[in-house]
């Protein structure tokens, strides 16, 4: 199977630069991958669209402030970092630009010398490891200097941090946000609850891999990063209990389905369990847990669209998404939704 095989043409003026003043009243689209039937509704109609005994599946994984942008202790040029992955308690892996600065040893200064920053190895596709020094709480540091690491096909300013993080956040540790999660408020997730769906979270750490484009065109060739997963033995049950009941489990995301299909056995449950995943799904794969999804539109010929196109079919996905550009859909992180059903 070809990427190609997944490319569809995307005006640039339909990608989502901010999100709607209400979370709950961008767009959705319904799509019924039996028939490949679409609807066209407003998302805090997904209620209508969720039976009593399903099992939303939410990741409750929080978004931090990992893009620092400070300069050279010896010469004071500029430079950015990108934290992606903490190794040890000060270590991190860092995506940093301009590269050529960031030598081993090479100290960087951010917010006048409060964090401090030695380049102590490259790794792979020359990220760098970095060791950090400060004084007081790594966390509240961050947040004082950070900034949201917006995907790179958002060119405006956030004005809300929290506008790039779901309102069920908790677990503080991903580098973009699980972004089909967004459109929900606490007033429909607690109308959702009364209607008798019930809520299971879990956590995956999202990576900036999820942005990596996809270099080989031979899909199968292609090798997907690698995330931190946890699901906890109660929300472990919350899902089996919907399996062992014959209600649907519906994923919120693409990483909430890549997590519940890492995790899911042979028998079709799910067992508490951490790790790291890096789960690679396109068209032929066979579902173990994930009956349904919610998701955004994503990326012409990324790894996203072709996770969609195996639950729902990829020609049912293609002709989706060449509707939503008809009907002037917003795309990506802070654009509309799917209810694949």
């Amino acid at each position: 199977m070809k990427v190609s095989d997944f490319d569809f043409y995307l005006p640039e003026e339909l990608i989502a630069q901010h999100p709607i003043e209400n979370r709950d009243e961008s767009r959705l689209m319904v799509l019924d991958k039996k028939t490949g039937d679409i609807k066209l509704e407003i998302f805090k109609n997904i209620i209508e669209y969720l039976n009593e005994g399903d099992c939303l599946v939410l990741n409750d994984t929080r978004v931090i402030p990992a893009r620092l942008i400070g300069e050279k202790k010896d010469s004071g040029g500029k430079i950015e970092f990108l934290l992606l992955k903490r190794l040890a308690n000060n270590r991190w892996e860092t995506l940093v630009k301009p590269g050529k600065k960031a030598k081993i040893g090479t100290e960087f200064l951010f917010g006048d010398g409060i964090l401090k920053a030695t380049v102590v190895d490259i790794v792979e596709e020359g990220n760098r490891i970095v060791e950090f020094e400060y004084e007081g709480i790594f966390e509240e540091i961050l947040d004082k200097l950070g900034q949201m690491p917006l995907p790179p096909y958002i060119k405006e300013t956030l004005e809300d941090k929290e506008r790039y993080q779901t309102v069920y956040s908790r677990e503080t540790g991903s580098a973009a946000a699980p972004t089909a999660g967004l459109h929900f408020t606490k007033e429909l997730l607690k109308r959702i609850e009364e209607k008798g769906i019930k809520i299971a979270y879990l956590t995956l750490h999202v990576g900036l891999g999820t942005f990596r484009p996809v270099k080989v065109e031979i899909i199968e060739e292609h090798k997907m990063h690698s995330e931190f997963y946890v699901l906890n033995e109660e929300n472990a049950e919350i899902i089996n209990a919907a399996k062992r009941s014959g209600n649907r489990v519906v994923a919120v995301g693409t990483t909430s389905c890549r997590t519940l299909e890492t995790i899911g056995d042979g028998s079709g449950y799910v067992n508490a369990k951490s790790g790291w995943t890096d789960i690679f799904i396109y068209p032929g794969y066979k579902f173990k847990i994930v009956d349904t999804m919610i998701t955004n539109f994503h990326l012409p010929q990324s790894t996203l669209i072709m996770l969609v196109s195996s639950i729902a079919g990829k020609e049912n996905i293609m002709n989706a998404y060449n509707r939503a550009v008809e009907e002037k859909f917003r795309f990506f992180s802070f654009g509309d939704a799917m209810f694949i059903k």
